[in-house]
């Protein structure tokens, strides 16, 4: 009986401990302004980059963090690897790649002087859906009033790794926020006023499908050519069984503007916003439930693994997720 008491006062002593160890807790990233986006190519080595060009780097887990400095103070909207080697990320109008794992950065021209007349681009998302074939997207800005408006769309579209660069024309002006391919030859993009573009053609013509929203999305995610999930202002959580041809609004009670979404794998999917807000689904994004983030800062970064996960945000925000 003394065994067996024993026994099970070990049981619930450790499995609180573990317990008390999973979830979400706040790292110190080093950063003073905001962490916009975080990218691992493995549990060990990973990216975290934001406002004033800061960008940083660590091969331990995320335990220590080191800066690298690019030359720029503007800021970096994305980072995103192909591989363990390759990576390449935005900020402003400069676009940046690495072949080392990020030792390096090169600064790679995208366009030339002239190229939009009097506005100027501001790259917001990159995407390579293999060595040759990259996209660019975000808006041409033009100063009006003392303050830059957007006038156009802007999508960008690489056959050769990204040494020379093509305009495509898409069916909206509005600004582009992200993008995601399933494969070469399916994407999507999502934009301000609810916009959705997808292509079956390895980027080179996009047509606009029905979001059924109006609110800007700011994010997407496709599992494959078909699971896919958009998020946006108050609350907006968007998912498709059939690769766009219909969207479906997921109803929740949270209305707090969403950043990022990510699913790690096909069933069980994250979601970060304002306010530190993160919800999970274990249901394919049908069904959402929120989840202590430690923080009430604004979320704008995630990367979800099966295993682990991070979020960052305003003022150096970092969180880091384990199972």
């Amino acid at each position: 009986m003394r065994n067996t008491l024993l026994s099970v006062v070990c049981v619930l002593v450790f499995g609180f401990s573990a317990s008390g160890q999973a979830g979400w807790t706040v790292e110190n990233s080093g950063a003073k302004g905001d962490l916009v986006t975080v990218f691992f190519t493995g549990s060990d080595r990973g990216w975290v980059a934001g406002d004033d060009g800061y960008l940083a780097g660590t091969t331990d887990g995320g335990k220590t963090w080191s800066k690298h400095d690019l030359g720029t103070t503007e800021g970096i909207n994305e980072i995103y690897f192909r591989n363990d080697d390759n990576g390449y990320l935005v900020a402003g109008r400069r676009m940046f790649a690495t072949k080392d794992k990020g030792k390096t950065w090169q600064d790679l021209r995208t366009f030339r002087n002239g190229d939009f007349g009097a506005g100027r681009p501001d790259f917001l998302s990159i995407r390579f859906s293999d060595k040759n074939k990259g996209y660019l997207i975000g808006s041409v800005l033009k100063i009006s009033g003392g303050e830059e408006v957007v006038i156009d769309s802007l999508l960008m579209r690489t056959d050769d790794g990204g040494e020379s660069w093509q305009r495509i024309t898409v069916p909206t002006k509005t600004e582009l926020y992200h993008l995601d391919f399933s494969g070469n030859s399916h994407g999507w993009i999502v934009g301000d006023d609810g916009v959705i573009l997808h292509t079956t053609d390895e980027g080179r013509t996009w047509r606009q499908q029905n979001s059924g929203t109006t609110m800007p999305l700011y994010n997407v995610d496709f599992r494959d050519d078909k699971e896919g999930y958009a998020v946006g202002k108050s609350g907006t959580i968007l998912r498709t069984e059939n690769g766009g041809t219909t969207w479906t609004q997921v109803q929740t009670n949270f209305k707090e503007t969403f950043m990022r979404v990510d699913f790690a794998d096909d069933k069980n999917g994250w979601v970060v916003g304002y306010d530190g807000t993160i919800l999970r689904s274990s249901d394919k994004g049908k069904s959402w439930v929120r989840q202590e983030s430690n923080a009430s800062g604004r979320l704008y970064g995630l990367y979800m693994d099966k295993k682990f996960g991070w979020a960052v945000g305003e003022n150096g925000l970092l969180l880091r997720f384990k199972k």
